[in-house]
């Protein structure tokens, strides 16, 4: 594993207008690297494309490839770890004013000591503050 990814960089994949470099630079990174992601990534990325589809940013036909690109990569999942991940991720929430869902991210950055790849700046100041590093393209 050389990062956790977080599903704003990989939507910004499928939404031309996010993301930008930063998103092709990690989108690279993948080449020669693993990302890791939290059990509740699958429900947010499935989530957004779905509400993509309804506002009409992306087909149906769209999501589809988009989603075999997804599986195609080199993207593991981490099991939540139930008593300790429920309470790092509680306390990260409480003290850097983030969702539950974005302190996942953070946790498993901090356990797993990877660099965090986000586009979420209230979360990559959190990873900042933890003495978390962010992923910066070269």
């Amino acid at each position: 594993m050389s990062l956790v990814l977080d599903a704003s960089v990989a939507l910004s994949w499928a939404f031309d207008d996010e993301g930008g470099e930063y998103g092709t630079a990690v989108l690279q990174r993948l080449r020669s690297a693993e990302a890791v992601v939290p059990t509740l990534w699958p429900l947010e990325v499935a989530n957004a494309l779905a509400v993509g589809e309804r506002r009409g940013r992306l087909t149906a036909a769209e999501s589809a490839r988009y989603a075999r690109l997804l599986l195609s990569l080199p993207i593991s999942m981490e099991p939540a770890e139930r008593s300790g991940s429920l309470e790092s991720t509680l306390r990260l929430a409480r003290n850097r004013g983030l969702s539950a869902y974005d302190a996942c991210y953070l946790d498993l950055a901090i356990r797993y000591g990877l660099p965090l790849a986000t586009l979420d700046g209230t979360l990559r100041s959190a990873a900042e503050a933890e003495g978390v590093e962010v992923f910066e393209p070269s």
